[in-house]
């Protein structure tokens, strides 16, 4: 999961922007402070979001300056209200992968972030995932904890990766079973009790969280 830091001051803003990032599976950490994203730096941030304009005497000009000095690689895009065509230079010069104007469309926005997170970590970057002390390689379909392989089954894997892929999120047998099995599986869903039964086994570290007469959730 790639982590986006937002510094925003407008808070409703915020949270539509927030929201749009977290649907696309991204993990969003949402400041409305310059110094409060300042002293942040140094944590996985994967793409930062900055206003330019903050509430406290910190701007986004400051925050980037930041940014760029513990890690020149990750990705910044800016958003302004003010002048421009005079922020859109300061900015690059700056070091920032692009520039939106307020009113901005929010779809906008997750598509560029999209396409910057493409562009800059590419589609490896994604092929392999961590959880506790698990590798998981998801071109090979291989489990590693430490030195030692964890041999899981087809279905065993395909359910490991739809619980990593999006954590926290809550789903039920019926969409396990859609998933997993495929639409067309007529079984009882007392199969995916099984499934998860048997990666608990495998997987002890795994947070898989019961959610009575419902489903499951990764945490």
């Amino acid at each position: 999961m790639y982590t986006i830091c937002l510094v925003e001051d407008e808070k409703a803003l915020a949270n539509i922007i927030k929201t749009y990032l977290e649907k696309e599976n991204f993990e969003v950490v949402t400041f409305d402070k310059g110094m409060d994203a300042i002293n942040y730096i140094g944590n996985k941030v994967d793409l930062w979001i900055l206003d330019i304009m903050l509430k406290d005497e910190v701007s986004g000009y400051d925050v980037i300056k930041k940014i760029k000095k513990n890690d020149d690689k990750v990705p910044v895009i800016f958003t302004s209200a003010r002048d421009q065509d005079l922020d859109k230079i300061i900015g690059l010069e700056l070091g920032s992968d692009d520039y939106l104007a307020k009113p901005f469309s929010t779809k906008e926005l997750v598509l560029r972030v999209k396409n910057i997170i493409k562009r800059v970590y590419g589609e490896d970057e994604r092929k392999v995932l961590f959880y506790e002390d698990y590798m998981v390689d998801t071109k090979k379909r291989m489990v590693l904890s430490g030195n030692n392989e964890i041999k899981l089954t087809t279905l065993e894997f395909d359910l490991l990766l739809i619980f990593l892929n999006n954590q926290g999120r809550t789903f039920s047998r019926d969409a396990i079973l859609s998933s997993v099995w495929g639409e067309d599986y007529f079984g009882s869903d007392r199969a995916v009790d099984d499934l998860v039964r048997r990666l608990r086994k495998k997987m002890p570290h795994l947070n898989i969280s019961t959610i009575y007469g419902f489903g499951y959730r990764l945490s």
